[in-house]
């Protein structure tokens, strides 16, 4: 008989997108391989869900470009701290521990690295 801790757990969405580093494109993955427990896509990076929503109900990933009013965010998983937070896109000292109450008032703007320079140029030259 299950216990009421077993009805009581609810799994949380593991998603994944990837910033192809060849072709310079944020994707949804199809597929990505196991190697002993580590997820790996050859030639990504891959960029977990944070579990949470922007104030428009847009999903907010790993990496994210965010905004509250004019000034711009980036969301990002601290090693150290073991866990989502958030810092000034031009500079990561003051970090903040990222929170359902923030990703509420934020609008999601588009993923770091295919907002950056770099993924910038390299779209003008293909398309």
């Amino acid at each position: 008989m299950a216990s009421t801790e077993d009805q009581d757990f609810i799994p949380r969405k593991i998603k994944f997108k990837a910033w192809d580093k060849e072709h310079k494109l944020l994707m949804r993955l199809n597929s990505i391989e196991c190697s002993k427990g580590e997820l790996i896509k050859k030639n990504h990076i891959l960029l977990q869900f944070t579990g949470l929503l922007d104030k428009e109900g847009e999903e907010i990933y790993d990496m994210d470009v965010l905004f509250i009013s004019l000034d711009k965010y980036v969301v990002f998983w601290n090693e150290l701290k073991n866990g989502w937070y958030f810092s000034p896109l031009t500079s990561r000292t003051n970090q903040t521990p990222f929170l359902a109450k923030d990703a509420e008032k934020m609008k999601r703007f588009g993923n770091y690295f295919e907002l950056s320079k770099e993924a910038l140029d390299f779209k003008k030259t293909i398309f």
